[in-house]
């Protein structure tokens, strides 16, 4: 144990803001009950990695993250998905190349995590539970914080193994989120991320039970979700939304300025055979009608979206079907991925896989055609004014902040150069006067004044 008779312990964070979420439960425990987290390796008794394993470079990349805190340090704890991830024969794929681990857990699991640890590094006597905020432990940034509504999925799509990990949706009581989502509110945070596997589905699972918030009755759903937390005046952003007929519901309320006019659509395709392949739910859906009737609802509604190139099988013919997609869609993000054959997905018994070469040259050329879409959507901002949140405050490039349509880490940025005097977290209304490909350039209406 270190020299100060507090038990450390080391934490190593990987993958998705799901398993960002499950990480915050971990350590909010860990203050809770009287152990310090060390920043470095040396400096801890033990070590928690939580792992993504979802596709081939995520589980190289954890695996590489165990063997280097097991060089370090030597006592390694490991969560998370590749934690539940097995082999052929129904081997931990963890324990077979790092059996030198002390305990293996899978995804969304605080109470095995913390057994794990009281047995490795007993928690201190009298652990002074006034050490953690009321929020908890996170590892986002003071203004904004992810707010998860439920865990797992009841879909089978096939290429993704997460189900098998992380089990059938299983969505939190909605006193429950609100409670957090207020107090989150209440230590600061003016950004929720609304994050799930399958936001849309929210409630499906235990029917849209109504619950009760200060006496009031609300269903579990996420029409019912949003208005709720609309009420606390801050920015709320939707993560994971399944284009299902019920999210058009949701539309008005951010044409009402109530929640941000934001949503992230995984499409992932745009041919109805691949979709069907792909067992995507909404496979049967009019997207493009449907994106036609949210901007109609809300002009300013911005859409992302996530892509698959090179599924087994897909034709060229096929592929162009998705690049005429994105040409009458106008999405204004997109992020794509060439198929990775994951292990113990049923996608990879589909006949006709295709070389590692045509499904990156599809992604390269897909990235390449929206390019130019993404461009012509932010060009439509200049001369705007727009309201941004501040992210960080740059010695160099002035403030770096984000608009409505820009999620943390994964969205462009709004960057302000004459911004040094504002703060960190704030709100402030900027007049967009350039952009790039990515990003806009902004100067403070304040200037003028």
């Amino acid at each position: 144990m270190s020299k100060n008779s507090v038990p450390r312990v080391g934490f190593v964070s990987l993958g998705c803001p799901k398993a960002a979420s499950d990480a915050e439960s971990i350590l909010t425990r860990l203050r809770a009950e009287g152990y310090e987290v060390a920043s470095q390796y040396d400096g801890a008794d033990l070590v928690v990695v939580n792992t993504c394993g979802f596709i081939d470079a995520a589980v190289e990349e954890s695996l590489d993250a165990i063997g280097e805190a097991l060089a370090e340090n030597g006592k390694v704890i490991v969560t998370g998905c590749l934690g539940a991830k097995k082999d052929g024969d129904g081997r931990g794929i963890v324990e077979q190349v790092h059996p030198k681990v002390l305990a293996v857990t899978g995804p969304h699991a605080t109470e095995e995590v913390m057994t794990a640890v009281h047995q490795y590094l007993p928690k201190p006597h009298d652990p002074f539970t006034d050490l953690v905020p009321p929020q908890g432990v996170r590892l986002t940034p003071d203004h904004y914080a992810y707010l998860k509504i439920s865990e797992g999925c009841n879909h089978r799509c096939s290429f993704c193994i997460i189900p098998s990990l992380r089990g059938d949706l299983v969505s939190r009581p909605i006193h429950d989120v609100l409670r957090e989502a207020e107090t989150l509110v209440n230590a600061g945070v003016n950004e929720l991320l609304v994050i799930s596997q399958d936001t849309s589905a929210y409630g499906v699972d235990v029917k849209y039970r109504t619950g009760f918030v200060e006496g009031r009755p609300v269903k579990t759903k996420l029409y019912d979700l949003c208005r709720e937390l609309s009420q606390l005046d801050v920015w709320v952003r939707l993560h994971y939304v399944y284009p299902y007929p019920s999210v058009d519901d949701i539309i008005p309320l951010m044409a009402d300025g109530l929640i941000l006019p934001y949503l992230d659509v995984p499409f992932q395709h745009a041919n109805p055979r691949i979709l069907k392949a792909m067992k995507r739910p909404a496979n049967a859906e009019n997207n493009l009608e449907r994106i036609r009737r949210w901007r109609e609802i809300c002009p300013d509604i911005t859409i992302r979206s996530t892509f698959i190139t090179g599924f087994p099988g897909e034709t060229e013919a096929e592929f162009e079907e998705l690049l005429q997609f994105l040409d009458e869609a106008k999405l204004d993000r997109v992020g794509a991925f060439a198929y990775s054959p994951v292990e113990g997905a049923t996608a990879n018994e589909l006949p006709g896989a295709l070389p590692d070469e045509v499904r990156e040259e599809r992604k390269r050329r897909l990235m390449e055609f929206q390019e130019d879409i993404s461009t012509q959507r932010l060009e439509e901002k200049i001369g705007r004014e727009i309201v941004v949140i501040v992210d960080q405050i740059d010695p160099e490039e002035g403030a770096i902040c984000r608009s409505e349509g820009d999620a943390p880490e994964i969205d462009g940025l709004v960057i302000v150069p004459e911004g040094g005097e504002m703060e960190v977290g704030k709100f402030y209304q900027v007049r967009v006067t350039d952009c790039d490909v990515h990003d806009l350039y902004a100067e403070p209406v304040w200037a003028e004044e």
